[in-house]
């Protein structure tokens, strides 16, 4: 037992343990942690992380801790990236996360980069701590610089801005960009000049839309210049199709234009003369779809500098498309309300445009962007529209044999639903595709789009179950449904009544034995819906008269049974009725019909 001293010092030590963990700092939970973590005490190490983040640290001191201890920073880093503990992993990563929070927070912070702004006209060396410090802003200064370039109450400033302006780097020419449409004159001569210095090939398009477009010789000539030093041979290219490389290399995420890694979001630059005091205005969007936003973007200048440059509409429905397809719940603000979907466009553009989108999306085996594409040209084009080449391709050709089965299928349907006249040697790809949606599951494997369902499959199934119901009536010389024959009759057992009415439907058009009887026997199934089997008698009629009667006498008696019973469902007998009579059986058959009602 503990005598009552013992109980006073144990007492005590609790205390000052408590109050000494009580009074402990972020600085000293981070350098418990480094430490624990360079003696490869990994549980302790883990417990002072957690205490880090549980103080919920303000981001800017977190990261000043970092900078005063590169070699630390370095630590944590290797340890996030390298070690087999999971905990300490996610634990050393939530800290990152804060320290790159508290990065974007200092040099994205209004008051700060304004105030450093200011510094640029103080000292020598306060201008290259100011400069140092812009730099670090990035993309956020230029609005706050180029607001001071045009107050004429800062003119004394004017020349250190200037000169800082190219400094800023590549972060800057977004923003930049953007800024050209100003009407200030003087300004826009140093955002070209800037451009100029800073010397990425993304400012060329905006620089030659100045030598087509601007009124002022004084700027073609200053942007006729700053191409120079960037490209000499851009200056032989037209804005349009400078635009137009832009938008592809956006599309397909160039690393040379990749935003800021410091925040979970991108910006987008716009010029709005209206907003005071800063007419350079940022949007935030979401990181899952900036670089096609901004393909879009590009897209849409090349159409401004040139109406006619009809591949950037193209190359813009794809980039549309592809935006959706990383699955953000909502488009940006600058859309506004009720902006249509990319569907919308899609079905509103030509076929050759769509063609564009198509055959890219081809290429780039990207199954979300060619399906989209695929479904407009279903809804508006006609055949020859469906079957136009790029080149020596066809892209909606090409998409019969595609990877993702939902493009497969739509393609299929697509062409089959124009109902093409003229023979084509991949004609045989429609039908096996038709074919393979009417009998698709749920639980096939999956696709590349990663969409498909329960739904899309019977969806499928029906649409195609149609088109080729659609052809059979209209005696397609083109596509050859026999092949279809096998996959029909297995959804003559579908679960789904409207696929088995569809399936016998078809069988009714094909001239085979296999096809007649088949629909017999779904006809005369008991386990089928009353509105399944009165169609299949009907499909059985429709076969009867165009091929006689396929069918053994065991068949045959057995619809002759439904007939002559006075038990069965009216509807159903006269359904039966029918068929029989199509059959145009010999005869003895009609005789027994005749004689069994007879009283005398």
């Amino acid at each position: 037992m503990f005598n009552r001293k013992t109980i006073v010092v144990i007492s005590a030590m609790l205390f000052f343990t408590a109050a000494g963990t009580l009074a402990r700092g972020l600085e000293e939970d981070w350098n418990d942690f480094l430490h624990y973590i360079k003696i490869g005490r990994l549980d302790l190490a883990a417990g002072y992380a957690r205490a880090v983040l549980e103080s919920n640290p303000e981001p800017r001191e977190l990261l000043a801790l970092s900078q005063k201890n590169p070699q630390g920073y370095r630590v944590l880093l290797k340890v996030y990236e390298s070690t087999s503990n999971t905990e300490l992993a996610e634990l050393a990563g939530g800290i990152l996360d804060v320290i790159e929070q508290g990065r974007f927070i200092r040099r994205a912070e209004p008051a700060i980069i304004a105030e450093e702004v200011r510094r640029l006209t103080s000292t020598a060396r306060g201008r290259l701590t100011a400069v140092k410090r812009l730099q670090d802003a990035g993309e956020y200064a230029i609005p706050y610089m180029l607001d001071a370039m045009a107050d004429d109450s800062r003119k004394d400033e004017l020349p250190n801005i200037i000169w800082a302006l190219p400094h800023i780097g590549k972060d800057a020419i977004r923003p930049l960009a953007a800024a050209l449409q100003t009407d200030n004159i003087a300004v826009k001569a140093e955002i070209i000049i800037a451009l100029g210095k800073i010397g990425y090939p993304q400012s060329l398009a905006y620089l030659k839309y100045i030598i087509e477009k601007d009124s002022s010789a004084q700027l073609r000539d200053l942007a006729a210049e700053a191409i120079r030093e960037i490209d000499p041979a851009a200056l032989n290219l037209e804005a349009a199709k400078l635009f137009y490389r832009l938008a592809e290399n956006y599309y397909y995420h160039a690393q040379s234009l990749a935003p800021a890694h410091d925040a979970d979001f991108c910006n987008m630059w716009f010029w709005d003369s209206a907003a005071q005091p800063l007419t350079l205005q940022r949007q935030e969007v979401d990181k899952g779809y900036f670089y096609e936003l901004m393909a879009m973007r590009a897209c849409e200048w090349a159409l401004r500098a040139d109406p006619g440059f009809g591949t950037a509409i193209g190359l813009w429905q794809a980039a549309f498309f592809k935006a959706e397809s990383a699955g953000v719940e909502n488009m940006p603000d600058y859309f506004g309300p009720d902006h249509a979907n990319a569907a919308v466009y899609a079905t509103t553009a030509g076929a050759e445009y769509l063609h564009q989108a198509l055959a890219r999306a081809v290429k780039d085996k990207n199954a979300y962007v060619a399906l989209g594409v695929v479904e407009a040209l279903a809804t508006t084009a006609g055949e020859k529209s469906l079957l136009y080449r790029i080149g020596t391709a066809q892209p909606l050709v090409e998409a019969l044999t595609f990877n993702d089965r939902a493009v497969r299928y739509s393609a299929a349907i697509a062409i089959g639903a124009a109902g093409p006249k003229e023979k084509f040697a991949e004609s045989k790809f429609v039908a096996q595709n038709l074919a393979e949606a009417v009998r698709q599951t749920p639980d096939a494997a999956g696709n590349s789009a990663g969409i498909w369902n329960d739904k899309l499959a019977n969806d499928y199934a029906v649409r195609a179950a149609e088109v080729m119901l659609k052809l059979a009536e209209t005696e397609n010389p083109v596509i050859d449904l026999s092949i279809a024959q096998d996959a029909l009759i297995e959804a003559t057992k579908s679960n789904l009544p409207e696929i088995q009415i569809l399936a016998g439907r078809v069988l009714a058009y094909l001239k085979t034995t296999g096809a007649q009887r088949c629909i017999a026997a779904m006809a005369l199934d008991a386990g089928n819906d009353m509105d399944v089997r009165i169609a299949a008698f009907d499909s059985l009629a429709i076969s009867a008269k165009f091929n006689a009667s396929l069918l053994d006498s065991a068949t045959v008696d057995a619809i002759y049974s439904i007939v002559a019973s006075r038990d069965v469902e009216p509807e159903l007998r006269s359904a039966a009725a029918a068929a029989f009579g199509a059959l145009n059986l010999p005869s003895e058959k009609v005789k027994d019909l005749i004689l069994d009602q007879a009283r005398s």
